[in-house]
């Protein structure tokens, strides 16, 4: 008779010993890894799993949470992984404020402080033209106070053709009907002019909303209303007067500064003086200052110089932070949405605010680092990963932003041409290695994972070629 294989099946103590599940014991408590190796053996007995593969079953088994994965996708920003890296300066600033932090008390004099001032301090710094900050936990919530707190019950004038779906599923006009403002459509999908605005504009108007379609484009016979043209320039700023303002007989749309009123006011077309409505600009990916690399993307600083009152954008994209909503502009509309109700129920803890912080303050991001990463390096390091795991080609490929931003950009980039197959057992590795797969490959691409894993990825490649 052949050796029961139930007692092939390893001793608790020796499956314990896999550094794995040492490591996993020290963040997790031994009882919990215990019971993981337990339900592993279990499985063994039963003849559902090898006894040989126990101590992987038990690592499987674990109640690990979120992983911490190699992004190998060729997408800088991946919704589905997080967004943006953190940068390390982000990382430290993050453990250190796991303790007790002085978020909210000032050292100096023992007294209460303003919540995340560090942060504000350098959003303001990093964007001069906002007069006033903001910081709520992401873009979406930062849309939802500014719609609550100046049109509930009232007004949103929005262009039909930016009313967009930000992803699984939530759509904008939903989730501004939400707070119990009406949306005022106007121009069609594809073309909008300025009159459209001046028409719809009115006494129940609360602020007219500019989105910008980051995630998708529309071309051809095309027609839209940049923040200048509603502004009548904007030359000075938000609210601002004097020459390029909008005052009587200019072509803006604003009045001379949110809740102005009098004749000075140009009561935006409607034959109404003083009506003082806000233009309110979400540009969403969050950037903060123009950049030569995307052209095409809005950013904070010329938004408000174009005139525009209040801007709303997302902290973990194109700045590279956590994911936080930034709120920029006119000093007495973001102290109005400081102290409305809601903003208590969105305010950011003190983990994103040290993160926040850091990455504002601190050098430049992995997001950063990855759009600009030398396509000839990222070759080479492609070329040394083919060599040591023997296995795929080495071809070119095309990376992109992601994380609705610059959907138009591609980066020039390569990438380690795998078997479809291997994708699934390298996504279950150990670390995590997420590809993208195309054309029945599985590609490799090295922009976003950090140098010193490639070794990582190398074994994990060479243990799938060998199963």
């Amino acid at each position: 008779m052949g050796m029961d294989p139930r007692r092939l099946i390893p001793r608790t103590d020796v499956v314990l010993s896999d550094p794995r599940l040492e490591a996993a014991a020290a963040r997790l408590g031994r009882p919990a890894v215990k019971a993981a190796v337990a339900d592993a053996q279990r499985k063994a007995r039963e003849g559902v799993i090898d006894p040989g593969q126990v101590a992987d079953a038990a690592v499987a088994g674990l109640p690990l949470g979120m992983r911490a994965v190699l992004n190998a996708t060729g997408v800088v920003l991946h919704t589905n992984l997080g967004r943006a890296a953190l940068s390390a300066a982000a990382v430290d600033a993050v453990v250190e404020a796991a303790g007790t932090t002085d978020v909210e008390l000032d050292l100096r004099t023992g007294k209460r402080a303003r919540r995340g001032r560090d942060a504000l301090a350098a959003l303001a710094a990093a964007v001069p033209e906002a007069q006033g900050v903001h910081v709520v936990n992401n873009g979406a919530a930062a849309l939802v106070l500014v719609a609550t707190a100046l049109a509930a019950g009232r007004e949103i004038v929005i262009s039909r053709g930016e009313m967009v779906e930000i992803g699984d599923g939530f759509r904008l006009p939903d989730l501004l009907a939400s707070t119990g403002a009406r949306l005022r459509e106007v121009g069609t999908t594809n073309r909008t002019s300025v009159d459209d605005y001046r028409s719809a504009v009115g006494p129940e108007t609360g602020f007219i909303l500019k989105v910008h379609p980051s995630n998708f484009t529309i071309r051809g016979f095309t027609k839209s209303v940049e923040i200048s043209e509603m502004s009548g320039g904007g030359a000075a700023g938000p609210g601002a007067a004097g020459p390029g303002a909008a005052g009587p007989g200019a072509a803006g749309l604003r009045a001379a500064g949110p809740g102005a009123a009098g004749p000075g006011a140009v009561g935006l077309g409607v034959g109404a003086a003083g009506l003082g409505v806000p233009i309110v600009a979400d540009i969403g990916s969050g950037l903060l200052r123009p950049d030569p690399l995307l052209p095409d993307e809005p950013d904070a600083e010329s938004v408000l110089r174009d005139g525009a009152d209040l801007v709303v954008a997302s902290a973990d994209k194109l700045l590279g932070g956590p994911q936080a909503g930034l709120l920029l502009g006119d000093a007495a509309l973001i102290e109005r949405l400081r102290r409305h109700p809601l903003a208590r129920a969105l305010r950011v803890d003190k983990l994103t605010l040290a993160a926040l912080h850091a990455t504002l303050a601190g050098p430049v991001t992995p997001t950063w680092q990855a759009l600009r990463y030398d396509v000839d390096e990222l070759r080479r390091r492609t070329e040394e990963l083919h060599g040591r795991v023997g296995a795929g080609d080495v071809v070119a490929s095309v990376a992109v932003v992601g994380g609705g931003g610059a959907p138009e950009l591609e980066l020039a980039s390569w990438a380690l041409a795998l078997p479809a197959g291997f994708a699934q057992p390298l996504r279950e590795g150990h670390p995590p290695i997420v590809g993208r797969v195309e054309r029945g490959q599985l590609l490799l691409d090295l922009r976003c994972v950090p140098p010193d894993q490639d070794h990582a990825v190398a074994e994990a490649v060479r243990s799938v070629a060998g199963d």
